[in-house]
């Protein structure tokens, strides 16, 4: 299976009910991490692979109050840009020796 991307908005009044959404949201079998989003933070953006959306929705129901699922849909894959190479030379700080300040001068 692909990963995907499910966004469920909660109705969260108290902190209480907040940290109880998050948490059954990180509870459920294959989900990798879960964040909140939108601009009252009132919606979780949860990322896995085989999350089942409906067994989500119910259980937040039940536990902090009304959701709804707001989209299912695959994980938008970071790229890595062509143009960012590597640094393709290896540096080497091998023996330098000790610097002359170390050594125990005899009078």
């Amino acid at each position: 299976m692909a990963k995907q991307k499910i966004v469920v908005k909660v109705t969260m009044n108290t902190e209480k009910k907040t940290r109880k959404a998050l948490q059954i949201a990180v509870s459920l079998f294959g989900v990798e991490s879960a964040s909140f989003m939108g601009s009252d933070k009132d919606q979780i953006a949860v990322t896995g692979e085989g999350i089942d959306s409906v067994e989500l929705t119910t259980l937040l129901r039940k536990g902090v109050g009304y959701t709804e699922l707001v989209s299912v849909g695959p994980v938008e894959e970071k790229k890595p840009d062509a143009a960012k190479e590597t640094n393709p030379y290896q540096y080497y700080y091998g023996n330098y020796g000790m610097p002359y300040y170390a050594y125990a001068y005899e009078i």
